[in-house]
């Protein structure tokens, strides 16, 4: 059976010269080609932003806080009631809208 390389793709950048020689000798001093060096930096960085925009972090009393009001949540206040019955009433009276669409 033959195996299918992975799909690779390209990425270029212009940088100032005395920029190209930071990476260049960032990547010396670790062992690494600048490719190398460049591509493994940039994964790290953009495996940062993506965990510090898509996780949330909480304290253990947040945590607690949390489970509590999970287990037993507070009862709906006048907005939230107004809005429940906004929303079944949409719902019933117009049967076209999306509340009511199919996928």
């Amino acid at each position: 059976m033959e195996t299918v390389p992975a799909k690779q793709d390209r990425i270029g950048a212009r940088v100032p010269h005395e920029v190209y020689e930071t990476l260049c000798r960032a990547a010396e001093l670790s062992g690494a080609t600048v490719n190398q060096f460049l591509v493994q930096s940039a994964l790290k960085e953009a495996q940062a932003v993506i965990e510090r925009e898509e996780v949330i972090r909480l304290s253990p009393r947040d945590w607690n806080w949390l489970l509590d009001l999970m287990e037993n949540p507070p009862q709906p206040n006048a907005k939230l009631q107004a809005a429940m019955k906004h929303y079944q009433d949409a719902k019933q009276n117009n049967a076209d809208n999306t509340f009511n669409r199919e996928p």
